[in-house]
């Protein structure tokens, strides 16, 4: 195998994917939420069809699923790897100019079509880990969406190399590309009797070596209100502002505690994302996160709280708050699968690295996967400053992902 050729076809082919907006829109009602993160699918589509992939299709959802075919007689259970190809709309996502800062030295990296965004090693630590590595970057006024198109990339250069290279030794293995997971809704049309898939790992992670087997447990809430509207010139004593209602119910809320900005390790929150309204009514949206699941009834219970509390001053007003289970913590259900950690801890130490394990601040595809029965921790890209214009990802760190993944699927076939 010719590591120089396939290092330069992963940058070529990220650079590639980057370059396609593929951003979901949380507003949407349509699956996927934006018809361009089609133009990503069927290009990976016609990619795996020219390097041999079989069952490849994408569905009326724009999901992808294909297989990259046994080369062993072993009975070894079917694996899958997962990515999901929409980009954040936290920041803009049109007209990425992807950046090869080759051979970075350790300094500061001005994106040049805005120059007052600059990537350092203060802000990123990791970044004085990859001196020596070619580092890519957009151009200052986009995301470079490598959450998630590194990890797309890196199961895409998984596929061309293990078709290309039979003599490696692996189970049937399973792709699916899925889309709007940055809204959400990654698996909410996932067809596992389509997949057939025994255990997954989903490559939405961070720096080399880290193996996240442990999520956020996480719910949605709405609280809508339903004041009193009366012309403003004769509203003494009668208005009930919706408007001003729902503004006294963020201000009351936590300020030092179970809020993001005041939290970190396994500590959970209640936040609000969104609010809008007029006189007559008004919607806030928050979501609701902990690793200790009962601990959502708890959130749930003071924010219900808060808002009665303030609705005692508007007593011609109401409220109605609705709850949404949206993922649980992953590790409920890894916890009764061992061996899908054990194998992806040996694959990394095989590449000359530790694991790391650390609770994600968050959720991947992965978490939902797992309690539909497809058990699925998260496994490392490289990617760095997601959902931000300074987002940045190692090339060399891309392929140690790629190199982690050729141990995996070897050490399945081995202990099968």
């Amino acid at each position: 195998m010719d590591k120089g050729t396939y290092l330069s076809a992963l940058e070529d082919r990220f650079k590639r994917y980057a370059a396609i907006d593929t951003q979901s829109d949380p507003r949407s009602t349509t699956t996927p939420s934006t018809a361009k993160q089609l133009d990503l699918q069927y290009l990976l589509k016609d990619e795996l069809s020219a390097y041999g992939a079989e069952d490849i299709q994408v569905d009326e959802y724009g999901y992808l699923y294909a297989t990259i075919p046994p080369s062993t007689s072993k009975d070894v259970p079917v694996v899958c790897f997962c990515a999901h190809v929409d980009t954040s709309p936290d920041a803009p996502g049109s007209g990425v100019k992807p950046i090869v800062h080759r051979n970075y030295d350790g300094s500061p990296i001005v994106l040049p079509d805005d120059q007052s965004v600059v990537i350092t090693p203060e802000d990123f630590p990791h970044l004085l880990q990859c001196i020596g590595h070619d580092i890519i970057t957009a151009s200052g006024t986009t995301l470079l969406g490598a959450d998630d198109k590194a990890g797309v990339a890196i199961i895409m250069q998984l596929a061309q190399i293990l078709l290309q290279h039979p003599e490696i030794p692996h189970g049937k293995i399973r792709i699916l590309f899925t889309p709007d997971e940055e809204i959400g809704r990654g698996v909410d049309h996932v067809r596992l009797e389509v997949l057939q898939a025994d255990y997954g790992y989903t490559l939405d992670g961070g720096v080399p070596g880290s193996l996240e087997d442990e999520t956020f447990s996480a719910d949605s809430a709405e609280v809508d209100i339903h004041g009193v509207a009366i012309h403003p010139g004769y509203a003494k004593d009668k208005m009930e502002n919706a408007i001003k209602i729902a503004s006294r119910i963020i201000a009351s809320l936590p300020v030092n505690t179970l809020c993001p900005e005041r939290t970190e390790g396994r500590q959970g929150f209640i936040h609000p994302t969104e609010i809008h309204g007029s006189l007559q009514s008004a919607k806030l949206s928050f979501i609701l996160r902990d690793f200790d699941t009962p601990r959502l009834k708890d959130h749930a219970a003071l924010l219900e709280k808060i808002v009665q509390a303030v609705l005692v001053d508007y007593p011609g007003s109401s409220y109605t708050m609705t709850t949404r289970e949206q993922y649980r913590n992953m590790k409920e259900v890894l916890d009764r699968h061992p061996q899908v950690i054990e194998y992806a801890e040996e694959a990394i130490r095989r590449i000359g690295l530790e694991p790391v394990k650390e609770p994600i601040r968050g959720g991947t595809d992965g978490a939902r996967l797992s309690f539909m029965g497809l058990p699925c921790p998260n496994l490392f890209t490289g990617m760095q400053g997601i959902h931000s214009v300074r987002e940045w990802v190692s090339l060399q760190d891309m392929w140690s992902a790629v190199e982690m993944l050729l141990q995996l699927v070897q050490i399945w076939e081995e202990r099968s």
